[in-house]
């Protein structure tokens, strides 16, 4: 009796714990249904413009929200660390002054000025935040050595060996805990941005972050960007990111999974996530950019670039922009010197527009615990095939995701308005249907 006792005991802390999670995750930030269409662009102040400044960022808000981007996330806007640094310029990721705006992009009142004007065209602002290392003349070496992690003589080490120009912080220490929270509210009181985007953030212990959600939260409510993809770290953030489906996008291109694959993945995630979690789906960002290659190196042609596009976008999860993908931007951008994108015309633009307005328009697509059903129909495993529905908004999916043509044939009638490339389309019970190579239809039933 006893064990069965201590066994019902033990599965009601579970449930209730479980339960606790999935209302803080509703519940925090208590704006957060704001979030539930939104499309996220990613920011690299310096490579953004000539001149490499916020000012020119704030001038070209206007053609952001015309695209129809809601969240603008700028990596880091921090002093550079100059001992160690890598090239000429150094790693964003490398803060030297938690509580200060990098010079080399303007002056704190540029930047205050920027998320006001932002604010003022119903954007939201995050900022990258670096929790999990300094520069190595970040100011902290100094004044709280003992916030940092040492080898058995007593040396501050690197967190990993390839990051020589920063330095790792040690999270056992609780004073680190206080102040790393006070510099991230120092950034709300002072320039009334909308949250983060953490880098490495399973890197930091998850009881740090979920600490300082709660104490930032009592200042504003904060959207809180990981980049992890564990599922246990929405205890704590509102997204994370969905590498395994970037990897899975790339495979198919390179014809070594299928949409089979991709479609058994996306089934397993929707199972092992809370209902409320935001996942951030993307074909670059910046890392991939510079390291692994623009999305045509990984991807192919501009069509096949398009062909994925508006998969990641009808997918569950929010989709992300990263800049000069607008702009078809084919070069990997230099990550420690200047090397300014070539807009070229933004010719794109219109497209990413519209998959935009179709995330905007389409309570199917919405994102967290918003979000419609996801219904596939394995037919084609070159063929993505799925149904995305929200109460009576409900979208049929197809993306050829090859170079070649396929056929599909449908085990129903379908009848409906494909919205990306306004035309009507009727389909009967197994009629043969030809794609072309990476043509996609989001049918409106």
């Amino acid at each position: 009796m006893l064990k069965i006792q201590k066994k019902l005991v033990i599965t009601m802390i579970f449930s209730l714990t479980f339960f606790a999670q999935n209302i803080l995750g509703q519940k925090f930030p208590s704006n957060i249904s704001d979030y539930k269409n939104s499309v996220i662009y990613e920011l690299n102040i310096r490579q953004y413009s000539q001149s490499g400044k916020i000012a020119e960022v704030t001038k070209d808000l206007p053609r952001l929200k015309k695209l129809g981007v809601d969240i603008i996330w700028l990596m880091p806007i921090h002093p550079i660390g100059e001992i160690n640094r890598k090239g000429s310029l150094g790693s964003y990721y490398s803060i030297k002054n938690y509580k200060a705006f990098n010079p080399e992009f303007g002056t704190l009142d540029d930047f205050i000025t920027f998320v006001k004007e932002a604010h003022k065209y119903n954007l939201k602002v995050i900022i990258d935040w670096v929790a999990n290392h300094t520069s190595w003349d970040n100011e902290w070496i100094k004044t709280n050595p003992d916030f940092y992690t040492k080898d058995s003589l007593g040396r501050i080490v690197s967190p990993v060996p390839d990051w020589h120009d920063v330095a790792d912080l040690n999270y056992n220490n609780k004073k680190l805990w206080d102040a790393m929270i006070d510099a991230m509210a120092f950034w709300i009181k002072t320039a009334d941005i909308d949250g983060f985007r953490c880098d490495v953030a399973g890197m930091v212990p998850t009881e740090f972050w979920i600490k300082a959600v709660k104490e930032l939260n009592k200042i504003k409510p904060v959207f809180m960007l990981a980049e992890w993809e564990t599922a246990e770290i929405h205890r704590a953030f509102n997204m994370t990111y969905s590498w395994d489906v970037y990897h899975k996008f790339n495979e198919i291109a390179k014809q070594q999974a299928s949409f089979f694959t991709l479609d058994s993945l996306i089934k397993r995630q929707l199972k092992e996530y809370p209902k409320y979690a935001f996942r951030m789906n993307f074909i670059t960002n910046h890392d991939e950019n510079s390291w692994n290659g623009t999305e045509y190196e990984r991807l192919g042609t501009i069509d096949a670039v398009k062909a994925f596009s508006v998969l990641y976008y009808t997918l569950p999860g929010m989709p992300l922009l990263y800049n000069g993908q607008e702009a078809a931007l084919n070069k990997r951008l230099n990550f420690f010197e200047k090397d300014p994108i070539d807009w070229n015309n933004y010719p794109l633009a219109d497209f990413y527009s519209s998959l935009n307005e179709l995330k905007h328009n389409n309570p199917a697509l919405y994102n967290g615990k918003f979000k419609g059903s996801y219904n596939s129909y394995l037919l084609n495993p070159s063929v993505a095939t799925f149904v995305r529905k929200n109460k009576n908004n409900s979208l049929f999916v197809i993306v050829n995701l090859s170079s070649k043509e396929q056929n599909i044939t449908l085990p129903f009638d379908l009848k409906g308005t494909d919205l990306l490339n306004k035309n009507e389309i009727i389909y009967f019970k197994n009629q043969p249907i030809n794609l072309l190579p990476f043509e996609y239809q989001v049918i409106k039933k």
